[in-house]
């Protein structure tokens, strides 16, 4: 299991949670489910990305839980959810059993709710897609930091010319076995490089910094594998729900390219939002806008559905007593 390292004070510091979960997926993987905000206000689940855990949403979840029902899971292998005990434990059809795990315990039935991945999160969004139960939940969908395949050939973590040495290096490097070690200042100055934009102040590289250092090195490597082999270009197709698609311009592990691709393949896209000069790490380098894009996502699509069916059951509420008075006076 994920040792737990992330800053303990500042806005990158993760509250505490009101309720505490398991969900268990169909294999039996238990997944540390956290739910914050007030009970009945609108459902917001965050799916966090590959070497990440719940502590990576703390900005969205001290921006949303005033208003909203937030909802953070850690992904197998992560933060406090225990690593799958066989290798089969790592592909992107055991994301898509764990989301509807973690949709199933927290959300009521039929209860629609606002979907949001970052990187490894967003990946396992389209993976769920076709699934009955990211049929019956999600209202809208935002895809953050992402891509549905040829991670491995658009990264540009190494500095080389596009091609098959590129590819084969990124894949070596990304998929390495060495631990991380301890977070030491040339560590921050690595993984800003690798994943920030250039202009991340300190705090956020120290934060990411420890939640990223945190993931048990066999999980990293784990995960990896399914990263360079991925192909979910087809399943991102089944998100017929609103879509917005946040990607930042000096992302190097998922490039822009990636975003600009989903945008347009979408079928209900409903907005790109290019960050100028952030990294891949978006949630924590702009949490503004991110938490932004969310509250206007669910104030369309979530909050606005449940008003008019609440309108329309108080106008057939209003209606019946006319109607059995009508059939009074007939009689």
């Amino acid at each position: 299991m994920s040792r737990l390292m992330h800053v303990v004070d500042g806005p990158y510091a993760p509250p505490a949670a009101g309720r505490e979960l398991t969900a268990v997926s169909a294999d039996g993987s238990r997944l540390h489910v956290e739910v914050h905000g007030p009970a009945g206000a609108p459902a917001v689940v965050l799916a966090h990305g590959w070497t990440c855990s719940t502590a990576f949403w703390a900005a969205q979840i001290r921006g949303l839980a005033d208003s909203h029902r937030v909802i953070v899971y850690d992904q197998r292998g992560h933060g406090r959810s225990p690593a799958p005990a066989a290798s089969g434990g790592y592909s992107t059809h055991a994301l898509a059993d764990d989301l509807e795990a973690v949709l199933g315990a927290a959300l009521e039935p039929g209860e629609k709710a606002m979907l949001v991945g970052h990187s490894m999160g967003g990946m396992t969004l389209m993976a769920s897609a076709g699934r009955a139960k990211f049929q019956e939940h999600a209202a809208a969908v935002l895809l953050c930091s992402t891509g549905s395949s040829r991670l491995v050939a658009e990264s540009l973590v190494l500095p080389l010319r596009p091609g098959r040495i590129r590819t084969r290096l990124t894949r070596s490097v990304l998929g390495s076995r060495v631990p991380l070690g301890p977070v030491t200042p040339l560590a921050k100055r690595i993984l800003k490089y690798g994943t920030m934009g250039p202009g991340a102040s300190p705090d956020k590289v120290e934060a990411c910094a420890r939640i990223v250092h945190a993931c048990p090195r066999v999980v990293r490597h784990g995960w990896s594998h399914v990263l360079s082999e991925l192909d979910l270009e087809a399943a991102v197709l089944e998100i017929r729900v609103p879509t917005a698609v946040i990607g930042g311009t000096a992302d190097r592990l998922t490039p822009i390219v990636h975003s600009r691709a989903l945008a347009a393949v979408l079928p209900e896209c409903v907005g790109l939002t290019e960050l100028a000069g952030v990294g891949h790490m978006t949630p924590v380098e702009a949490p503004e806008a991110v938490t932004g894009s969310i509250r206007e996502l669910v104030s369309q699509h979530v909050l606005a559905p449940a008003e008019r069916s609440a309108e329309r059951s108080a106008e057939r509420s209003a209606e019946e007593p006319a109607e059995e008075q009508a059939k009074e006076g007939a009689l």
